[in-house]
């Protein structure tokens, strides 16, 4: 009996362990996904979200935050880079880290006149509500950074999507103001934000809030022309699919200083992050979970007018698994590079394709899968 009981407990012990995630494969063939880091990588199993941009030097430079957990005090901001003809990924560097606070949601973005720019989270308490945005900058291509300053001494304030170039010698970064305290709920008073900085005078000026039905978040920016900017955001609400899950639209027909009430669009949310790029030809990318109560699949779809309309759909990647927080940049030779997490927030992935290819879909079987 006791014998028995050993080997029933070893059993367990063994199946605990013995899971392994899937493969990240893309559900066109023709599209390759490569692991960037795990938990193998040292700083923590935690990894999550990633932002990724173009250096002025044909760099590929990523940026997450890393430690034990979410939540955890030890989490801090890491930069790696690809340099330009490699395939492999430098050693992470820890680039932000305030002592005993958590660091979160690490944004990226080659701007003009050679800096690039950090933007991430430092959260002062318990939960993200308590949050500031602070920033760094670098003008020497990622190597150095800036000592790290305040954008916003107001509590809640978030980022997690790529600023804009604006035609008026000034960027756009999208922002949001998380309320509530509780970890499984976005509250419906949450709100994005934009904040526009003017590169010649170095000063920030900051939009109105967008409101919705049950609240927005991360909101994700094109330009349409010189005044009328496009966001997509987040969901608000909890974390279980409901009925009227939808992701968020609003508008600024004033170059970003004011912007519309947010609206439900036609695609689902999980209350998950989403990501939108224009194209150079003027095609928007919508990336997303399409799926009202998981993070899986995650998908793509493209509107060729500028919004009006977005008649392909294609599943990137599906599986047993989560792939969340999308971030997707267009290089310089046109392609499209695609940064996710999956493996439980433990491990990042990069995808680069044309879209070319996802237009001329190749999808493998569903019974390969």
């Amino acid at each position: 009996m006791r014998y028995c009981s050993f080997v029933l407990l070893l059993i367990l012990f063994i199946c605990q362990f013995a899971y392994s995630f899937p493969e990240v494969v893309c559900v066109n063939p023709e599209i390759s996904i490569q692991k960037v880091f795990g938990t193998e990588t040292p700083g923590g199993k935690y990894k999550h979200p990633a932002s990724i941009t173009e250096l002025d030097n044909g760099d590929l430079y990523l940026a997450y935050y890393c430690g034990t957990g979410e939540y955890e005090d030890d989490t801090k901001v890491f930069g790696s880079r690809m340099p330009k003809g490699s395939d492999q990924w430098q050693s992470p560097v820890v680039i932000a880290d305030i002592p005993w606070l958590g660091e979160g949601n690490p944004v990226v973005w080659q701007g003009p006149n050679g800096i690039v720019w950090l933007f991430y989270v430092v959260r002062y308490g318990e939960t993200w509500c308590t949050s500031r945005i602070h920033y760094k900058i670098s003008r020497d291509g990622a190597n150095t950074w800036s000592d790290s300053a305040l954008l916003t001494f107001d509590p809640g304030m978030m980022v997690r999507s790529q600023p804009l170039l604006l035609s008026d010698n000034k960027f756009i970064l999208p922002a949001y103001h998380e309320k509530g305290d509780n970890p499984e709920f976005t509250a419906p008073e949450t709100s994005s934000v934009f904040f526009i900085h003017d590169l010649k005078t170095r000063t920030w000026t900051q939009s109105n809030h967008v409101r919705s039905r049950i609240g927005n978040l991360q909101p994700s920016v094109v330009a349409l022309n010189d005044t009328h900017l496009l966001a997509y955001c987040r969901r608000g609400g909890g974390y279980d699919p409901i009925p009227d899950g939808f992701i968020v639209r609003t508008e600024s027909f004033d170059g970003g200083k004011t912007w519309t009430d947010g609206v439900d669009t036609e695609f689902v949310n999980p209350n998950a992050a989403i990501d939108l790029i224009k194209l150079k030809n003027g095609h928007l990318l919508l990336f997303f979970n399409d799926n009202p109560g998981d993070r899986n699949p995650l998908s793509v779809a493209i509107s060729m007018d500028e919004g009006k309309t977005w008649k392909i759909k294609r599943d990137l990647v599906r599986g047993k698994d989560s792939y969340a927080y999308p971030y997707a940049i267009q290089l310089k030779d046109g392609r499209i590079a695609l940064i996710f997490t999956s493996h439980e927030r433990t491990q990042i992935n990069l995808a680069i394709f044309t879209e070319e290819q996802l237009i001329n879909w190749n999808e493998k079987s569903k019974g390969k899968e």
